[in-house]
């Protein structure tokens, strides 16, 4: 038999260590290839680790709660030996083997064009059927070849094991293991982690997905059914006087670069109040329209549009400062930022300048869902040239936004309500908003600072002028 360590995987750029939050399996399980094993949460994402493996879960090597570096052993997995070809079938098996995941062996002597069919169809260890991801079917595996004293024996029949079919006849995506011992649930992980997030039990959502496996749609509406008959009632005071929570994870990066944008760069802060009554006459016009059937649409969409305009006419505040050089940005990587169940995150839409309104539209709705479900990668966090935050969301008339490191601006959209407004001379109901921005006065000065603002609020106000 062959024991092979998986160790931890290098999930993102240039993270270097990742905290292991929860085990999937348990000594003894069986595992197949792509069944998730364990939750990590790493600086900027919380990452679902599938098995590369076919076998039994042998010995869990770190515990929860801790932190490794990437490359560290963090479990074993046990596999039995195919079976031997000829008379040698009944003969004991090589003593066991350790492989670690993504291992490679060099292949024996014999032909190139023979040394080249290993490289492709060999797994880490010959005699067993722990199968690496990516590293061949069951179609190659049946043609694989095993190498005996110099020369290459066909081998004349080798199935993939029965769990590995299973698993490819029945699914076409990794399932993780049923929530529940009633019988299992079938869920990708985003939407087992959605549901987690929501406080929506897999067992109870009727499935609507092509093989019977929970939607997106599935979960969301049962999270709103469930919220109608939930009574919302303030807690009692813990019985705890202290909560300590540990700084790791998303919430020690969100403090590293708070603490290092608020003391690095000199924040100036404006603020304006702005009629975006036709912004919401907009608004509606879209959700109408046949165009953009399927995709949300809301102000948010506009204020985007906004940003992008008046940074083309003021390119100063889409810059970064370093100690040599301000580096103007001729294109906008948008950031949104969003507050997610394990903290605030930015991602950012590469190229927005480049986009139609209906695909600036698509991308902020897929921004949005990829964030909510726990799914955004660390390159959709990297390389952002200027933010907007949407604490009109929360019900926040405005406020003081802090940069995200590396940024020169950001601008805070605050809630959109009626107020009385003065039109022509006479006092209106309006649906009016006060928009605030925060700018690195190291980059940006006062007057550029004003006239980008006050572009933004002008599109607000009257929409139309996109068109110029």
């Amino acid at each position: 038999m062959s024991v092979s360590k998986f160790t931890l995987p290098d999930v993102g750029e240039g993270l270097t260590e990742a905290e292991i939050v929860s085990w999937r399996v348990a000594p003894g399980d069986t595992v197949v290839i792509n069944q998730v094993l364990v939750e990590i949460e790493t600086a900027k994402s919380l990452v679902e680790l599938p098995s590369p493996f076919v076998g039994v879960v042998g010995e869990i090597l770190v515990e929860e709660g801790t932190t490794v570096d990437v490359g560290t052993p963090i479990i074993t997995i046990t596999s039995e030996p195919a079976a031997s070809v000829g008379d040698g079938a009944d003969q004991e098996g090589p003593a066991p083997t350790v492989v670690e995941a993504g291992a490679t062996q060099p292949p024996a002597a014999g032909t190139a064009d023979e040394a080249a069919m290993d490289a492709v169809n060999t797994i880490s260890n010959e005699n067993s059927p722990a199968v690496l991801v990516g590293r061949g079917s069951a179609a190659t595996m049946s043609t694989r070849r095993r190498r005996h004293a110099g020369h290459a024996v066909a081998h004349e029949s080798l199935s993939p094991p029965p769990l590995m079919l299973a698993q490819a006849e029945v699914a076409p995506f990794p399932l993780t293991a049923p929530t529940r011992s009633t019988g299992p649930v079938l869920a990708k992980p985003p939407i087992r982690k959605l549901a987690k997030d929501l406080g929506v039990d897999l067992a109870l959502v009727t499935p609507t997905g092509p093989i019977g496996d929970v939607t997106r749609d599935d979960v969301l509406r049962e999270a709103t059914q469930a919220s109608v008959f939930r009574n919302i009632q303030t807690p009692e005071w813990p019985a705890n006087r202290e909560e300590r929570i540990p700084v790791k994870g998303v919430r020690k990066a969100i403090a590293q670069a708070m603490v290092g944008s608020a003391f690095t760069a000199p924040h100036v802060s404006l603020f304006v109040d702005v009629d975006a009554t036709r912004t919401m006459e907009f608004v509606k016009r879209l959700k109408s329209s046949t165009d953009f059937a399927g995709v949300k649409v809301s102000p948010l969409l506009i204020m985007a549009k906004a940003m992008i305009w008046a940074v083309r006419r003021n390119p100063t505040v889409n810059s970064t400062f370093t100690d040599e050089e301000i580096i103007v940005r001729h294109y906008v990587n948008l950031g949104i930022a969003a507050a997610t169940p394990r903290g605030l995150i930015v991602p950012n839409i590469k190229d927005a300048e480049a986009m139609s309104l209906l695909e600036l539209a698509t991308a902020l709705e897929q921004l949005t869902l990829t964030a909510r479900d726990g799914r955004t990668s660390p390159a959709e966090m990297s390389n952002g040239t200027i933010t907007i935050t949407n604490i009109g969301v929360f019900g926040m008339d405005t406020g003081t936004p802090i940069l995200n490191s590396g940024e020169a601006g950001i601008v805070a959209l605050g809630t959109i309500k009626h107020k009385p407004w003065v039109v022509d001379g006479e006092v209106r109901v309006r649906y009016v908003t006060t928009i605030g921005a925060s700018f690195d006065h190291r980059v940006v000065d006062g007057d550029v600072a004003s006239r980008f603002l006050a572009d933004v609020a002008s599109i607000i106000e009257e929409p139309a002028l996109l068109l110029d």
